[in-house]
């Protein structure tokens, strides 16, 4: 057992399995106390079940730790303030929130149906904002806290996953904006973007869906299949880090972490302008853009031709 987290009580959501799981080990064997959440639904978000966070609160227990379970789903706000009102009851206080809970409900924008964009942004972005937004409230008298968000490299666009992508967009602003307000404070929040095998990425729905991709010839952002995808143990150590009184300075960042690999990204910078004497005609920008902000631009998925008409059916 560690030392790193010793006295810490830490929140973990999505924590029944995956990614969750390993980081909720982790942490307990650095000696954080941890309440232990998940509905226990299914990866598109439906059902529910207390056994993955019963099973993940079980193993930390075996293992020496000391954790709890809790069922609420952070979709609603009152049931996200319940979650976080669990682990000030129990432990005295909340030094750590991560926010990892998630669904998937993939399908191409033309196909995908309001209810699926907005059960995902529920999820992942209104979620982890009702979370923090409740442990903000607390961690802000008690002059301490880590918040740490999961986004993902989708966040920059991948297809068949419009609500995903905007969730992960979205959550990167989070914790650019939680930084900036609650850093007085001495609470941290930074964003992981991980890269495992986990039921969201080693399916057979996502070999699947790149294999459909690569036939129609959209390339996707993360090129998922194409490498051996590590565990999810590979990825807790950053998150438990993060989470750690050694990274007291480090605030508003976002990090991916894929096996061994750790990379610190940085976000979009200005990177050329262009100046008129007075307002921009139409017909200057279309003269001067092609060579200066359009030079080099790359077309992510450039106009295919059309398919071959097939012939009609007698």
């Amino acid at each position: 057992m560690g030392e790193l987290l010793k006295g810490k009580a830490a929140v973990i959501t999505g924590g029944g399995g995956g990614l969750g799981r390993a980081i909720a080990v982790l942490m307990a064997e650095e000696g954080a106390k941890l309440v232990i959440n998940d509905i226990g639904g299914a990866k598109d978000g439906s059902g529910a079940s207390t056994s993955p966070a019963d099973q993940t609160a079980e193993e930390v227990r075996k293992r020496g730790g000391e954790a709890i379970s809790n069922y609420d789903s952070i979709v609603n706000f009152a049931a996200a303030e319940r979650l976080i009102q669990a682990c000030v009851q129990k432990y005295g206080k909340i030094d750590i929130l991560v926010n990892l809970a998630g669904n998937l409900r993939d399908r191409m924008i033309w196909n995908m149906a309001e209810e699926e964009f907005d059960a995902v942004i529920a999820v992942h972005l209104k979620g982890s904002w009702n979370t923090s937004r409740h442990a903000c409230a607390v961690m802000r008298q008690q002059r301490f806290g880590r918040i740490i968000n999961t986004s993902s490299r989708v966040a920059f666009g991948n297809p068949g996953q419009s609500n995903y992508s905007s969730a992960k967009a979205g959550l990167i602003g989070l914790t650019m904006t939680v930084a900036r307000e609650m850093g007085r404070y001495g609470v941290t929040c930074n964003a992981f973007m991980p890269l495992a095998a986990t039921r969201f990425s080693a399916t057979t729905e996502v070999a699947a869906s790149k294999d459909k991709r690569a036939a129609s010839g959209i390339q996707s952002q993360v090129q998922l299949g194409e490498i051996e995808l590590p565990p999810p143990d590979d990825v807790a150590p950053l998150v438990v880090y993060l989470a750690s009184d050694a990274a007291a300075n480090v605030n508003g960042q976002v990090f991916f972490a894929c096996g061994n690999e750790i990379t610190h990204w940085s976000m979009p910078q200005a990177k050329k302008s262009i100046f008129a004497a007075g307002r921009w005609k139409v017909s200057d920008l279309a003269e001067t853009f092609p060579n200066t902000l359009g030079k080099d631009l790359v077309n992510p998925a450039p106009a295919q031709p059309a398919p071959p008409a097939q012939p009609a059916k007698t």
